[in-house]
């Protein structure tokens, strides 16, 4: 009789945990070294449920056949001009900042992922970690696929690795999953799939998305979908990840609440990135960095947690200086992007009316307040022929290398900053939550690569003052940096659309 078909439950426990064997020449822990060491006791490997439950021949068929409608998608954008069909070139700051801030990321999750695969003894994490290991480098191949379209016709973006290792704003990211690498198998896996991937994914890949096809970046609409089922899938990982632990020995429990509260907060800080992007990059907006972090973390964050406090987990620490923090942080980022915008890659403005209009609808008078008299005095210099530039380099946090602009988060007038010695050196922060994290790890984060020092001591190409920090970074004013309605992008828009000045007159047009 024919043997009956293997279902695809079946066929996956074969192919992963059926050829999987206890070492008997070497012992265990000599061909898995690193998955003790953090301190976090597994009894039982065989309890992990993997949520991916694909074998490889399942996986590539269902790639394929996303890769597939991506790219036909992506051809029928070029072909027919779809650069010419944005709300406004003003958008494309945003597309780059991705490309040089978030598409390394993926590259770097992907040999993060390669890497830990092979220290778990468990079969089943060894799996998961290879599925998206593969996962993570299709994402930045997709990314520099989909964005190598616009390099062809707007600046900024034929020298992404080169800026990402020398521009000041970069080394957020950078700094970020640096440290990740560098950590355990286990905390790699929460700061990743737990932190990174629930907390930074859902704010990038759902409104952040939503806003480009809002704008008519068909390019990056298509493969931001493309990814966000992959996206679920890593964050179902997290979640296991986390409740698989805390399952296996009561004294898992600190040491991933110890895992939540660092990444929490260092995801927190990056993101501030991404709500830039969306409050002040996009010319129609669709939903303020506010209104998201409400959505995809108060409401759904407070919900996971909720779910975690059975094990003994609690909401992580500083999470309410975050949520008070969401009507400040984007407004302050942009205005420190405005100030020293000929030391990037990208170029900055001042918010039209409409969108001034918008951020006070938005923001209220935490905005009308404490931002729009600034971008008023800044359009008044502008006026004037004297548009405000920073001529010096800020104070950078030690451990998550954003320079130093936030605020108290009670008093927006007041610059927050902390400090810790320490074998006799002094580190500065930008909060409790980056100060917490040096002091529990400080051999670590002592060590840090901060921009301004480096730059100050000669070890940026030898340059020493911001003029020459910005030829260092090869981005020329106007072709690459500076104020957008005298660059170079602004005069070819104007030529491609007959002269006509495509920005939006309200943020819903």
């Amino acid at each position: 009789m024919a043997q009956p078909k293997l279902s695809l439950k079946e066929k996956y426990q074969l192919m992963t945990r059926g050829l999987d064997w206890e070492t008997t020449y070497q012992p265990m822990d000599k061909v898995f070294p690193y998955d003790k060491y953090e301190g976090i006791k597994i009894k039982n490997w065989d309890k992990w449920e993997d949520p991916f439950r694909l074998t490889m021949e399942a996986y590539w068929k269902y790639q394929a056949e996303k890769e597939r409608k991506l790219y036909a998608i992506l051809d029928s954008f070029s072909q027919n001009n779809g650069q010419l069909n944005l709300s406004d070139a003003r958008y494309m700051t945003a597309i780059k900042l991705w490309l040089q801030g978030i598409t390394p990321l993926e590259y770097y999750a992907h040999r993060g992922f390669a890497h830990v695969g092979r220290q778990f003894r468990g079969a089943g994490a060894r799996v998961a970690c290879q599925m998206q290991a593969l996962d993570e480098l299709r994402h930045a191949q997709t990314q520099m696929h989909a964005f190598s379209h616009y390099n062809k016709h707007f600046g900024g973006f034929h020298q992404a690795n080169h800026l990402r290792d020398r521009a000041w704003y970069l080394s957020i990211p950078k700094s970020f999953f640096e440290d990740a690498m560098g950590a355990g198998p286990f905390e790699f896996v929460t700061s990743i799939s737990f932190a990174f991937e629930y907390v930074l994914t859902n704010l990038l890949f759902m409104p952040f998305v939503s806003g480009a096809a809002y704008n008519g970046d068909i390019a990056t609409t298509t493969f931001g979908f493309s990814a966000q089922s992959d996206e679920s899938r890593h964050m179902t990982l997290g979640i296991e990840v986390v409740k698989f632990v805390l399952e296996q020995h009561e004294d898992n429990v600190p040491i991933m609440q110890r895992y939540i509260d660092k990444w929490f907060w260092r995801g927190y800080r990056l993101l501030a990135l991404v709500g830039t992007m969306m409050d002040y990059m996009l010319p129609r907006k669709v939903m303020s960095w506010a209104e998201a972090w409400g959505i995809y973390w108060e409401e759904n964050g407070f919900a996971l947690f909720n779910d975690l406090s059975r094990y003994g987990i609690r909401m992580p620490k500083y999470h309410e200086v975050a949520t008070k923090e969401k009507m400040h942080i984007t407004h302050q980022a942009w205005s420190v992007f405005y100030t020293a915008c000929p030391a990037t890659g990208f170029h900055t403005w001042l918010p039209q009316p409409y969108e001034m209009d918008w951020l006070s609808d938005k923001y209220g008078e935490t905005f009308d307040r404490f931002y729009r008299p600034r971008f008023e005095l800044f359009g008044q210099m502008e006026k004037a022929g004297n548009r405000f530039f920073t001529n010096r380099l800020p104070l950078v946090c030690q451990t998550c290398q954003v320079p130093d602009f936030f605020t108290e988060v009670d008093n927006p007038m007041k610059q927050s900053v902390r400090h810790y010695q320490w074998k006799g050196m002094k580190f500065n922060f930008c909060s409790d939550g980056c100060k917490d994290i040096f002091v529990n790890e400080p051999e670590k984060f002592c060590q840090a690569y901060i921009p301004p020092q480096q730059i100050y001591q000669g070890n940026a190409g030898g340059a020493r003052t911001l003029p020459e920090y910005a030829a260092w970074l090869r981005c020329p004013m106007g072709s690459e940096a500076g104020d957008y309605y005298s660059s170079d992008d602004y005069q070819n828009w104007l030529k491609w659309h007959g002269g006509k000045d495509t920005t939006p007159s309200t943020a819903a047009a």
